[in-house]
C-alpha cells in the first residue's frame, strides 16, 4: 500500500476522477441478474464502500463517472462474440435501456454533476464508450476504479486506464467478484502489478484532508 503522502499526491482534486463500474440495480440490486455477485458486493461491504467514496468525492469536488452496461430491447449493437454475452441474453433479468435494471443502485447517490456513461457492447467501461475523451476534458490524471466485477469489468477498466496513460487507483474493499478468493487472487497477482492499491478508509482520509 502507498504511504499517505504518496496517495495524497496522486489524488490532486484537479486531476482525480472516481469511476463506478456496473453498480446498477440489475447487477448488484435485490433482483439482480447474477444473485451471487449481488450478494458478494453487498455482504463484503464493497457496495457500501462505493457509496461512501461517491459521497466523499462529491464533497471533495472530484468528478464522478458511473459506467453502466445496458442493451436495447431488440438487442441491436450488442456483442455476441463471447460466452458471457450469449449467456446474458438468457438471464431472467436483462439490462434493458430505460428500465430500473440500469439505474445506479442504492445506497449510491448520483449527484447532479455526475456523469453516467452507458455502453451497449464490449467488456470495458472505457474502451469504445467515449470515456477517454470525457476523462481528458475533465483533466483526469488519476482514475479511482470501484464496483464490479473483479472477474471481468474491473480488470478491463484498470488495464484500459493504464494503456490510455492514466494512473489507476483501486480501493480493494470497494470492488467485488465471485468467488471471494478469486477476487483476492486478482488483486494480489494482477491488479497490484498495474494499479495503486489502497482502501476506502485511506481514500476517505485523503479526500477529507483535501476538502
Amino acid at each position: 500500500m502507498p504511504t499517505h503522502t504518496q496517495l495524497s499526491d496522486l489524488l490532486d482534486p484537479t486531476g482525480t476522477v472516481l469511476l463506478t463500474v456496473e453498480c446498477q440495480q440489475g447487477v448488484v440490486g435485490p433482483d439482480a441478474a447474477l444473485p451471487e455477485l449481488a450478494r458478494a458486493a453487498r455482504a463484503s461491504g464493497a457496495l457500501g464502500n462505493v457509496a461512501r467514496l461517491v459521497a466523499a468525492a462529491h464533497r471533495a469536488g472530484w468528478p464522478v463517472v458511473h459506467a453502466v452496461a445496458e442493451r436495447r430491447p431488440d438487442g441491436r449493437g450488442a456483442s455476441r462474440n463471447a460466452r458471457l454475452f450469449r449467456a446474458a441474453e438468457r438471464l431472467p433479468v436483462r439490462q434493458l435501456a430505460g428500465t430500473a435494471a440500469v439505474r445506479v443502485a442504492p445506497p449510491i447517490e448520483v449527484g447532479e454533476a455526475d456523469f453516467v456513461l452507458r455502453r451497449l457492447h464490449g467488456l470495458s467501461p472505457l474502451h469504445g464508450t467515449g470515456a477517454d475523451a470525457l476523462l481528458r476534458n475533465l483533466g483526469c490524471r488519476t482514475l479511482v476504479v470501484t464496483g464490479v466485477s473483479a472477474n471481468v469489468a474491473i480488470p478491463n477498466a484498470v488495464f484500459d486506464a493504464v494503456n490510455l496513460g492514466y494512473t489507476a487507483v483501486v480501493p480493494t474493499d470497494a470492488i467485488s467478484g465471485v468467488p471471494a478468493d478469486y477476487t483476492a487472487a486478482m488483486i494480489r497477482h494482477t491488479l497490484s502489478l498495474v494499479a495503486t492499491l489502497t482502501t476506502t478508509a485511506e481514500l476517505l482520509g485523503c479526500a477529507e484532508r483535501r476538502h
